[in-house]
Order: C-alpha cells, then sequence, then structure tokens
C-alpha cells in the first residue's frame, strides 16, 4: 500500500505553493505549519539541499471528529502535504493518505473518517 498520493507539475516552485494552498482550502483545509527543509538543513547542518516545503494541512471539522473518535489521533495530525523541487522544472507535490498512515489504529470509525480525508486530499493532488 503507498502511503502518498504525487503528481509533477511545471511552475515555480512559489507559484505552486499558491496552487496547492487555493485547492486544500477549497476542500476545508487551512494550513497550520510550513517547514523550510532547505533553510532547515542548511541553517542547522550547513548542508545544501533542493527547495523542499512541508505543509501540516488541517481540516477543522475532521480534525475535530477523528479527535473525539481517538482522542490520541493528535500524534498523527496535521496531513502532510510536500513540494519538492525535483528539478528546477518540474515540482513533485505529494500529500499523506491518511487511511495508510491511520492503518495501525484498529478504530473502525477512524478509518471512515480517514477515508473522507483521503477522497479529498486526491481531490487537492489531481486538481494541480
Amino acid at each position: 500500500m503507498s502511503y502518498h498520493f504525487s503528481k509533477r507539475i511545471s511552475g515555480s516552485f512559489d507559484e505552486v505553493i499558491t496552487r496547492i494552498t487555493e485547492e486544500l482550502s477549497k476542500e476545508g483545509f487551512g494550513l497550520l505549519t510550513q517547514i523550510d527543509v532547505q533553510a532547515t538543513l542548511k541553517k542547522k547542518l550547513g548542508i545544501d539541499f533542493r527547495r523542499y516545503l512541508i505543509l501540516g494541512a488541517c481540516n477543522p471539522p475532521f480534525a475535530y471528529k477523528a479527535l473525539v473518535t481517538e482522542p490520541k489521533i493528535g500524534l498523527m495530525l496535521p496531513c502532510n502535504v510536500i513540494v519538492d523541487e525535483a528539478s528546477p522544472d518540474s515540482i513533485e507535490v505529494s500529500a499523506i493518505d491518511p487511511v495508510a498512515s491511520m492503518a495501525a489504529v484498529e478504530n473502525p470509525d477512524l478509518r471512515s473518517i480517514a477515508n473522507e480525508i483521503r477522497e479529498k486530499l486526491k481531490r487537492v493532488i489531481e486538481a494541480l
């Protein structure tokens, strides 16, 4: 089982970030966090790395349902989306598959929530 949905698209890194943010918003997601991996690796390790951003996406109504259903599920939230500059003219965008990431939790009610979020994230990636 794959643990992500991915798509390579053309455009500048910044344009792709704008597009993914807009598509996430259409499905009810906001961004809680943004981790600039390139800047962090440069600052902490002195390593040059390609542009790579981790976006922590959250859909509040579904996050609430998941937390009520499984209180410790906060360990697996938010839903991460990455924007990876694979090459100068090709950006890969990937989203976590919540069904795969939550497979270890044996709660059928949580699985139905994960399936709904999965469909939303698939639509986001497909719309790019």
